[in-house]
């Protein structure tokens, strides 16, 4: 199923950042791109963005010689006429999200695979109302979606195993990264490990144990580049004679600190805290000039990432 999903073109539905940053990537790895959304000024968005969006890509995988056809149109039956497989990138309600990929089905083959960006739906919820839904899957991109390599793959309870792998190898022969949950869970799996971390950090920054700029400080300087290179079990592993050795011998620091953790809740109190903190860490630099910064820095740090990392 991989191969013929290769061999024809991909329907991008939902065209606004995701959807754009899908096509741009799927179109730097030689694909035909048949673009959906009912709003036309999505494409007039896209032209404005496609050369630094392709240029990124350059950058990080390569100057593409062959990139494939980009169109758009705002009838999705056109859109994804012949189409071998589908990325919905619709909005995160469950309602909207179920009717669309309903709509979906009706313009596609039966043996298509149709995989949602969904950040936090679970895809039981979201195959209810479509025909086949053993081939919905979720196909969870991090942002910015044309550069970071991470797919977060995981079906729901009546996608087929063979919808999974046809996903998994699909992804990985464009050049990403995908990962494959066994079961559905809130948040998926990244989501989770960096909400895990964000909540200790938004805690200490609300009760004043160290700034926004140092708390970020010392996870950039700290695990951040090892956990970049080799995640966190290699990268423990190889602090001991083995992850083994290094359970027992640090096992009682961790579970000090799991004992004291602390916990956090969004409310206005914290966000001010936080928000306050973080207007100090930026200073007068833009957000343009820190998205500017993390693109580029992105491609560096990815170039390196694919020659040294472990996984």
């Amino acid at each position: 199923m991989s191969d013929t999903i290769l061999q024809g073109p991909v329907g991008v539905v939902g065209f606004g950042t995701i959807g754009q940053r899908w096509a741009a990537a799927f179109s730097h790895a030689g694909l035909e791109v048949r673009c959906f959304d009912p709003d036309a000024a999505r494409w007039a968005q896209f032209e404005e963005n496609r050369h630094g969006l392709m240029a990124d890509l350059d950058a990080l995988r390569g100057d593409a010689t062959a990139a494939g056809k980009i169109s758009f149109s705002t009838d999705m039956g056109e859109a994804l006429a012949g189409v071998v497989f589908v990325q919905e990138n619709g909005p995160e309600k469950i309602e909207l999200k179920q009717l669309l990929l309903a709509e979906i089905e009706r313009h596609i083959d039966d043996d298509v695979i149709v995989a949602s960006s969904s950040s936090a739906l679970m895809v039981t919820q979201m195959q209810a109302l479509c025909h086949r839904p053993q081939r919905i899957v979720l196909g969870h991109p991090f942002n910015p979606a044309h550069l970071m390599p991470l797919v977060e793959i995981v079906g729901g309870e009546k996608t087929e195993a063979a919808a999974l792998a046809a996903a998994r190898a699909f992804y990985e022969a464009i050049g990403k990264k995908p990962v494959v949950l066994n079961r559905e869970i809130t948040g998926h799996l990244a989501l989770r490990l960096m909400g895990a971390m964000w909540r200790e950090a938004i805690a200490m920054a609300r009760d004043g144990v160290a700034s926004v700029e140092d708390i970020d400080r010392a996870f950039v300087y700290g695990p951040g580049p090892k956990w970049t290179l080799q995640g966190a079990f290699i990268s423990n592993h190889l602090n001991a004679e083995g992850i083994e050795a290094f359970m027992v011998k640090y096992g009682p620091t961790y579970q000090a600190i799991w004992d004291d953790l602390l916990d956090a809740r969004l409310d206005a109190p914290t966000i001010e805290a936080v928000s306050k903190s973080l207007r100090g860490a930026i200073g007068d630099r833009t957000d343009d000039e820190l998205r500017a910064e993390r693109d580029s820095g992105l491609v560096e740090i990815l170039r390196s990432v694919s020659r040294h990392g472990a996984l």
